[in-house]
């Protein structure tokens, strides 16, 4: 499956490269682009939604499969080497943004002596955990 057939299913989709690309993610009430897609030069198709959601959920929103992001050469499937780094920093930084925005938010509010409530202190958590996540899918080491 080429990666226009994937992009034509997405919303707000931007270029952010050479065969690289980010969208709302269609599996959640997305607000800004999550979602991250890279054609590399085999064919495949690299999909990663940075607010957390899975793979599956991911393609079943637009009504692919994960199977369609890998094509099947002639002669049959051969082994494939995982990317190391499979999405660009940049990419990764501009679909985390706003978890950071969070972090940020919460220490000056944590600064001016603000108390957090039990939501605050759970949406701190989770963007932090969503930071966390992305470095792991970029392949940074953030221990």
């Amino acid at each position: 499956m080429s990666a226009h057939v994937l992009l034509s299913r997405l919303v707000s989709v931007r270029c952010t490269g050479r065969c690289r690309w980010q969208a709302r993610c269609p599996a959640h009430n997305d607000h800004g682009p999550s979602l991250a897609v890279r054609e590399l030069d085999d064919g495949r198709l690299l999909v990663h939604c940075f607010a957390g959601c899975h793979i599956n959920a991911v393609m079943d929103a637009v009504g692919l499969t994960v199977s369609d992001l890998f094509p099947v050469p002639i002669g049959g499937p051969i082994g494939l080497k995982p990317e190391r780094h499979p999405f660009p920093a940049t990419d990764v930084l501009a679909c985390i943004r706003f978890e950071a925005l969070v972090v940020v938010t919460a220490g000056v509010a944590l600064l001016d002596g603000h108390p957090f409530t039990v939501d605050d202190r759970a949406r701190l958590i989770l963007a932090v955990k969503r930071i966390n996540a992305a470095l792991d899918a970029a392949g940074v080491s953030h221990e």
